[in-house]
């Protein structure tokens, strides 16, 4: 059996997220993996670096698989390319070792979050970038940001019901860059919970609309309880970027 491991891009816009679910094959894994069985003739399952929310996008999603199939990567990546539709591609491919397992053994995610901050919208990045006109303090959003670098218990930033697993992950970082009207948030941690990359940013845009301060949310992060009145992010303008391992 050989084991593959694939870089993905994809806009996630018209799917309900990257991982297969029973009720839908509208996800970026069954599309995937309908070619891939195409291909080899056979049974896959394409096992993901982890889910994406619905609407969420990526442009560096590691997934991998295994198959009997004896074609090159080459040949398989040229399938794929023209099997798949447009809003998928995979750029690249390459036979790796039986043990590699592209969930497991992850070291760090980052994600990139846009914001049009300017006076209208741009109708040609507006399915991918969040526009709000507000003078955002980054002062403010830099000091929340530095609240949430470590390691900490994220169980008020997460939609995940407590079920007895930790939810303890670490931030390695956080950069708040402007330039003109765009400003771009990137989180690195080693994992997310569920929604929690999406809360941690609805968190910083509001301390960038002057609502939320360090202090506030230092104390919901101590209760360890379900952040209410927190918003979450909207999903569209939050793109999985880089994996590690």
């Amino acid at each position: 059996m050989r084991n593959f491991k694939m870089v993905i891009q994809y806009d996630g816009s018209r799917y309900k997220g990257f991982q297969t679910q029973k009720d839908t094959d509208l996800t970026v894994q069954a599309k995937i993996e309908a070619v891939l069985e195409k291909m080899a003739e056979e049974k896959v399952e394409l096992i993901g670096c982890g889910h994406t929310d619905v609407g969420v996008h990526a442009e560096n999603y590691v997934a991998n698989f295994k198959t009997e199939c004896t074609l090159s990567p080459e040949l398989m990546l040229d399938y794929l390319y023209e099997f798949l539709p447009e809003d998928i591609v995979v750029k690249s491919i390459e036979e790796v070792h039986e043990r590699f397992h592209a969930r497991y053994n992850a070291k760090a995610k980052t994600y990139m979050y846009t914001i049009n901050c300017g006076k209208t919208r741009n109708v040609f990045t507006r399915k991918y970038v969040h526009h709000m006109d507000e003078d955002f303090d980054l002062e403010n959003m830099q000091k929340v940001a530095a609240v949430f670098e470590g390691t900490h218990n994220f169980q008020s930033f997460t939609s995940l019901k407590p079920n007895g697993k930790s939810t303890t992950k670490t931030v390695h970082s956080i950069e708040i860059i402007k330039s003109e009207d765009m400003i771009q948030i990137k989180i690195t941690a080693d994992d997310f919970l569920l929604h929690m990359q999406r809360m941690l940013i609805g968190t910083l845009i509001e301390a960038g609309r002057g609502t939320v301060t360090a202090k506030q949310t230092q104390e919901v992060m101590d209760k360890e309880e379900k952040a209410a009145g927190y918003p979450i992010a909207k999903p569209k303008a939050l793109s999985l970027v880089e994996v590690k391992y």
